[in-house]
C-alpha cells in the first residue's frame, strides 16, 4: 500500500464551471483517487475554490454583494454540483481560509529570510476613471502574439501565453471599460525566479521524464524561454494580505499577494483545514513534509496550468528551503471544445456543470468525458457524439446486459443466482478474457491514461456480451436447462465484476449493480486477476434483485431538445 497526493486545478470562483473544466482537472482526479483506493492505498484528494484575485471582485460587484459574502455562497454552490457529479474529495476547501492565509504568509516570510522576495518600485497601469491601480486581471486588450482581442494582462486565454499588462494592445479597465489610463510609479514584491532557475531546472530534470508529455514540453518549454522574477503583490481589496510584520510600508498601502502565488499554497492549506476538523487523527505534515514518509503526489489540471504548477510553484517550494513535498507527476489535459469553438465561463458557450446534471444523471457525463478525454490533442463535444456514445457503450453494451441477464434469469429460474452445471470450456475462455482485458485495464489506470482506460473497460463489457450471444441462453434453456443455469450465473458474476470495475468510472451505476446482488459485506475493493478469471464472486443461491433501467437511451427528440437548448452547430458536419 502507497499513500497518494492528488489534487486538482482550482476551480475559479467566479460562476459555475463548464464540462471543460471538469474534465481537465476534477473529473480525472476523482477517477484517479476512486481507483487507488479500491487497490486498497491511502488516497488524500483534495481540492477547493480558488476565491482571491481580480475574478472573484469582478464577480461579486456585477452581483452586487460583498466579495466575501460572494465567495461563500459560490462555494457552496460549486460543492454541490461537485457532489452532483460524485467527486469524493477528502476536502474541498477555501483559498480564502484563515489556514491558507496562515501558510502563505508563512512562505513568503522564508522567501525572504532566504533573499528570494524583494522589494521593488515599478511602473504600474493607472486607471484615472476609477482612481486606481488596476491589477493584471482588470485589464484586457489584445494579445500581441495571436492578436485576441480579449486577452487578459496575466495570460491570453486563446494562446495561452503568460503576459504583463504593458504588453497588451489597446489596452482597457475590466472595470470600467475606460481607455484613460496611465502608467505610475509603485512598490511591490517580487519572487526572484532567476536566482532559483537552475534549482528548478535540475528538480525538473528529475520529474518530467515520468510526466505524460503535454505537461513535460510545456514545462520545459516554459523552463527554456527563461526564468524571470514576476510580481507577487497586487493592488486588491480582497486576498492574503501582505504580513506588516515583515513590510509594513506594503501591508499599510493594503497590498495583497498576487492570486497565483496564494492558490498553489491552497492545496496545502486546504489540507490543513482537512486535518484541523479532526487534528487527533489527522496530521497535513505528513502528507506535506517530506521527512514524514514517502508520499507519491499527482496534480491533474488543464494545459494553462502548467506553467505555474511546473515552475512557479515549486520555485517557491525550493526557495523556502523547507522539506515541502513537491509534486511527483503533472496530469494536463488539452481543450474540451463545444463544436470546435472553445466552452467559455465568461461568454456562456457550451455545457455548464449544473445544466448537465440537470438534464441527464452524472454517470453519462462521467463517462462520456473520460472516454473522450482531451489528452493527446483537443476534442470536441457535439451532442451527437455524445448521444451515440451513451446510447452505444453504455446503453446497449453495459445496461441491457445487466437488465437481460436478470430479468431472464428471474423470469425462468426465480430471485437467486441459479446453480447449473460446473464451468466448461466456454467459462474458462471467458476467463482468460476477462483476465487479460483487466490487466490492461489496469495497466491504462496504473499509468494515467483515461482513454485507453475507458477503451479497456468497454471491451471488458463487450466480452460479457459476445459470451451471452454465443451462448444465447434463451434458445439453451429449451434443451440443456443446466447449460443455461451456467451461463446465467457467470453472466451475474461478470456483472458484479463491472460493477467493482465501473466503479471509478460510473459510481452511481456501479453502485446499484453491486447492490443487486444479497452479498454479506460486499464492498467495491478491487479484484485480482485470479478473482476475475473464476468468475465466482456472486455464488449459486445468492438472492437478487432487478435493478431499474441503468441507462435510458437518448431519443431523436432528446437529442434535438438539447441541440435547440444549447446550440449545436451543422448536424451535418457533427
Amino acid at each position: 500500500m502507497a499513500r497518494h497526493l492528488i489534487t486538482s486545478a482550482l476551480p475559479y470562483i467566479n460562476g459555475i464551471k463548464h464540462l471543460g473544466n471538469m474534465v481537465g482537472s476534477m473529473l480525472p482526479a476523482d477517477v484517479y483517487s476512486r481507483y487507488l483506493r479500491q487497490r486498497g492505498h491511502d488516497v488524500l484528494y483534495i481540492c477547493a475554490t480558488d476565491e482571491h484575485g481580480t475574478p472573484a471582485e469582478l464577480a461579486a460587484k456585477e452581483a452586487g454583494v460583498p466579495v466575501a459574502e460572494f465567495c461563500a455562497q459560490a462555494h457552496d454552490a460549486q460543492k454541490a454540483i461537485y457532489d452532483g457529479f460524485q467527486l469524493a474529495f477528502d476536502h474541498f476547501g477555501r483559498s480564502s481560509s484563515p489556514q491558507n492565509r496562515e501558510i502563505t504568509q508563512e512562505i513568503a516570510r522564508e522567501l525572504k529570510a532566504n533573499g528570494f522576495i524583494e522589494e521593488r518600485a515599478i511602473r504600474q497601469v493607472y486607471s484615472n476613471t476609477d482612481g486606481r491601480f488596476l491589477p493584471d486581471r482588470y485589464i484586457v486588450g489584445t494579445c500581441p502574439h495571436c492578436g485576441y482581442d480579449k486577452a487578459r494582462g496575466d495570460q491570453c486565454e486563446n494562446c495561452t501565453r503568460v503576459l504583463d499588462p504593458t504588453d497588451l494592445i489597446n489596452p482597457r479597465s475590466a472595470i470600467s471599460g475606460s481607455s484613460d489610463l496611465e502608467v505610475r510609479e509603485t512598490k511591490h514584491l517580487f519572487l526572484l525566479q532567476s536566482k532559483l532557475a537552475g534549482e528548478v531546472e535540475s528538480w525538473l530534470d528529475e520529474r518530467a521524464d515520468n510526466w505524460p508529455v503535454l505537461a513535460s514540453s510545456i514545462a520545459r518549454k516554459w523552463l527554456t524561454e527563461g526564468l524571470h522574477d514576476r510580481a507577487i503583490t497586487r493592488d486588491l481589496d480582497w486576498g492574503v494580505p501582505v504580513p506588516a510584520d515583515t513590510w509594513p510600508e506594503l501591508a499599510a498601502e493594503n497590498k495583497v499577494f498576487y492570486v497565483w502565488f496564494d492558490a498553489p499554497i491552497e492545496y496545502i492549506g486546504s489540507t490543513k483545514e482537512w486535518s484541523d476538523q479532526d487534528p487527533d487523527h489527522r496530521d497535513w505534515r505528513s502528507w506535506w513534509w517530506k521527512s514524514e514518509g514517502d508520499v507519491h503526489y499527482t496534480q491533474f489540471m488543464g494545459k494553462d496550468n502548467v506553467p505555474f504548477h511546473s515552475i512557479m510553484f515549486p520555485a517557491t517550494q525550493l526557495g523556502t528551503r523547507s522539506p515541502w513535498k513537491r509534486v511527483d507527476v503533472i496530469k494536463a489535459f488539452n481543450w474540451l471544445n463545444y463544436y470546435g469553438s472553445k466552452f467559455s465561463t465568461s461568454q456562456r458557450r457550451g455545457v455548464f456543470t449544473h445544466d448537465a446534471l440537470e438534464i441527464l444523471p452524472a454517470d453519462y457525463w462521467r463517462y462520456f468525458m473520460m472516454a473522450n478525454a482531451p489528452e493527446s490533442d483537443d476534442t470536441s463535444f457535439t451532442w451527437e457524439h455524445f448521444t451515440a456514445t451513451v446510447n452505444k457503450d453504455l446503453a446497449d453494451t453495459l445496461g441491457n446486459f445487466v437488465n437481460r441477464v436478470l430479468s431472464f434469469s428471474r423470469k425462468r429460474f426465480g430471485d437467486a443466482v441459479p446453480a447449473g452445471r460446473a464451468a466448461g470450456e466456454a467459462e474458462a475462455k471467458l476467463g482468460e478474457e476477462i483476465a487479460r482485458l483487466l490487466a490492461e485495464y489496469e495497466g491504462h489506470m496504473e499509468t494515467i491514461q483515461f482513454r485507453k482506460a475507458a477503451a479497456a473497460l468497454r471491451a471488458l463489457w463487450s466480452a460479457g456480451n459476445s459470451y451471452l450471444e454465443e451462448k444465447a441462453p434463451w434458445l439453451e434453456i429449451k434443451t440443456d436447462e443446466e447449460g443455461a443455469a451456467l451461463t446465467l450465473r457467470t453472466a451475474m458474476n461478470l456483472i458484479h465484476l463491472y460493477a467493482v470495475i465501473s466503479e471509478p468510472f460510473i459510481p452511481a451505476s456501479a453502485k446499484a449493480m453491486r447492490d443487486a446482488f444479497a452479498l454479506t459485506d460486499d464492498t467495491a475493493r478491487w479484484v485480482t486477476a485470479e478473482e476475475a478469471k473464476a468468475l465466482a464472486s456472486v455464488p449459486a443461491g445468492t438472492a437478487f434483485t432487478v435493478p431499474p433501467v441503468l441507462f435510458a437511451k437518448i431519443t431523436d427528440e432528446d437529442l434535438a431538445a438539447y441541440r435547440e437548448r444549447f446550440g449545436g452547430g451543422d448536424p451535418a458536419a457533427a
